[in-house]
């Protein structure tokens, strides 16, 4: 099926913002509650959330086969399970509905009424179900950087990381939506110079710049993924704060890898953006170092050119931009990610998030954590109304924006902002 979705020259007889994250072009999925605190499924084109239960309920996806309950769920899993050929039509349809030449539902005031709000009328919840949660470790540069912070220069990346994309299951049930506060996490950490932890807050907490992606139901128990076949069975992206703990982590990472230190919470944006609206952008990722296996070899271009960007804002004060990086410098991409976790037969369900692993590029004003950019609190990062940063304080806001532009389009994911509050005191 083709994707008519996405013709750059396609207008929408609703008002744009320029420079919107949210075009005709884009048409992301996501869950929200509604003026009448009914929870919907939905999709936004500009500033304004489309409900489409309502949508469907008035009959505009008539000829398209969907359950009568598809979009009247409080997450996207059931809609994902039903695969690309649904998600392709309906995804074409929306635009057909919303293009300035149709007046099927422009000139219907009732139905304009049911069906469209403004973003201050909604509320944006957690657009899946997340049964299991994937972190990779795919940019080179970041393993790197804390390899040489955590081991030194010498075991700064392990010998196994250019052969196998590296990664662990995290906790699925501390994964929230942008908007949802976290609290300072408590753990034990080992003092400089004591052969004993202590335990307390974390002096270290840290964001991390990811992207995730969603997954359908893809395949049975000891079925693999195919490396040429794993973007049928990827629904889309969102923005990835995985929050960490870093002195926390250090302590306990040896010799089974992170567990309190990030499994605390993870944020993500609410509008999941398909892989068919980031078609025109999609690009090649770096060149492997050593030959990878045969199950690994991808071919084309399996990634997208994301400008993505950090912002830290203190409380009352204005937001600094302290990295500005792109999804495009990971060195393992999606397929080869998705390849990999389903090799042993391991089986993936309908809203299962891969996350990307920390995204840094090859420059400073690249890396994707303060780990990296304050060098671990060595190199103060220096705040726009005064102050700096070798971590994150109280009371700051962490803020991911991402979008893919060209000269003829730009979709945006959004952002997915996150406030760090003192610890939890009953």
């Amino acid at each position: 099926m083709t994707i008519t979705a996405n013709d750059p020259k396609r207008k929408t007889w609703l008002d744009v913002p320029k420079d919107s994250d949210f075009p005709i072009q884009n048409i992301p999925f996501g869950v929200f509650l509604t003026r009448d605190d009914i929870i919907t499924i939905g999709t936004r084109i500009g500033d304004y959330a489309i409900d489409l239960g309502a949508l469907h309920q008035l009959g505009y996806f008539e000829d398209i086969p969907l359950t009568d309950d598809i979009f009247l769920q409080d997450t996207l899993n059931d809609f994902i399970a039903d695969g690309r050929k649904t998600w392709r039509a309906v995804r074409n349809r929306i635009a057909e509905i919303f293009d300035e030449k149709n007046s099927s539902l422009k000139d219907n005031d009732e139905h304009r009424r049911i069906v469209l709000f403004t973003l201050d009328e909604i509320e944006m919840q957690l657009p899946v179900q997340v049964g299991d949660y994937t972190d990779f470790y795919s940019s080179k540069e970041h393993a790197t950087n804390v390899g040489e912070l955590f081991r030194g220069k010498e075991e700064a990346l392990l010998p196994n990381w250019l052969h196998v994309p590296v990664a662990y299951h995290g906790r699925s049930s501390s994964i929230i939506p942008s908007g949802i506060p976290v609290h300072r996490p408590k753990g034990q950490k080992k003092p400089k110079g004591s052969d004993d932890p202590i335990f307390g807050p974390s002096r270290l907490v840290d964001f991390e710049l990811e992207m995730a992606f969603i997954t359908t139901a893809a395949n049975p128990l000891g079925e693999p993924i195919a490396v040429e076949d794993a973007e049928e069975y990827i629904f889309g992206m969102v923005l990835f704060n995985d929050w960490s703990a870093r002195d926390i982590q250090k302590w306990e990472y040896i010799p089974l890898g992170p567990f309190l230190a990030k499994n605390f919470a993870s944020s993500v944006s609410p509008w999941i953006v398909t892989l068919d609206a980031l078609e025109p952008f999609r690009t090649e990722g770096p060149k492997p170092v050593k030959k990878q296996l045969p199950y690994l070899q991808s071919k084309g271009k399996k990634t997208f050119d994301i400008d993505l960007e950090v912002a830290i804002q203190p409380e009352g004060k204005e937001e600094t931009v302290v990295s500005k990086s792109n999804f495009k410098y990971l060195y393992w991409n999606m397929s080869q990610q998705l390849a990999h976790h389903t090799i042993n037969g391991c089986p993936v369900n309908s809203g299962d998030m891969m996350g990307s692993g920390t995204i840094s590029g090859p420059d400073e004003s690249n890396f994707g954590s303060m780990l990296e950019l304050s060098w671990n609190g060595e190199k103060p990062i220096k705040l726009k109304e005064g102050g700096d940063r070798k971590f994150i304080n109280d009371n700051d806001t962490v803020i991911i924006r991402g979008h893919c532009e060209n000269k003829n389009v730009r979709i945006g994911f959004g952002e997915v902002s996150t406030k760090l509050l003192p610890i939890y005191k009953a």
